[in-house]
């Protein structure tokens, strides 16, 4: 590699100096090669720049569809909840279907076997149930299940209880994502 100076003395007086670089034969000034690595790193720079930008757009679009899984758990475990403590012996058939439509696997079996007999124990009691969500959290979650605990309140009546009683109702549902929806797959009353 060779250098070589000039001086080029203008009108003015000013002096400009110039570089030149022999490169493989090739001989480049300064300004060319300052236009050169200009260019270079103006490339350099919009890449890192594109780069940077598709990994936060990706990482916001990751936590926002987090976001949402979480809001669209919690509304199904929360109105699975509410079918649940919500039932009234005037029309239980339409309570029922309420509860089997947010549910899937053993708990559906289990509660559709039951329905019959709950019917008649319902109307037999003339029970009614007025459920009121609380609180609910998730305990875990991933994208194809999840459990939440729910707080529940109810005011009940029946034959025994004409005037009413209220009860509340700690809940663990366990949801599956199935067809697009959180359905409740087990139910139990916990501590």
């Amino acid at each position: 590699m060779a250098m070589a100076a000039s001086r080029a003395d203008g009108m003015s007086g000013t002096m400009n100096r110039t570089m030149s670089v022999t490169v493989s034969g090739k001989t480049l000034s300064s300004r060319a090669w300052s236009g050169r690595a200009w260019s270079v790193a103006l490339a350099v720079a919009t890449v890192l720049t594109t780069a940077l930008t598709i990994w936060l757009v990706l990482g916001l679009y990751d936590q926002h569809d987090r976001a949402q899984r979480r809001q669209d758990i919690l509304a199904a475990a929360r109105q699975s909840a509410l079918n649940f403590t919500s039932l009234d012996y005037r029309h239980y058939d339409r309570d029922s279907a309420n509860v089997l439509q947010g549910a899937t696997g053993d708990f559906k079996k289990q509660f559709a076997a039951q329905t019959e007999q709950l019917t008649k124990l319902v109307a037999a009691n003339e029970s009614v149930s007025e459920g009121q969500i609380l609180d609910a959290g998730i305990v875990r979650s991933d994208e194809h299940s999840a459990r939440v605990l729910v707080v529940a309140d109810s005011k009940v009546t029946n034959t025994a209880a004409p005037k009413g009683e209220a009860r509340t109702y700690r809940l663990q549902l366990d949801l599956v994502h199935r067809n697009g929806r959180w359905l409740t797959s087990d139910v139990e009353f916990v501590g």
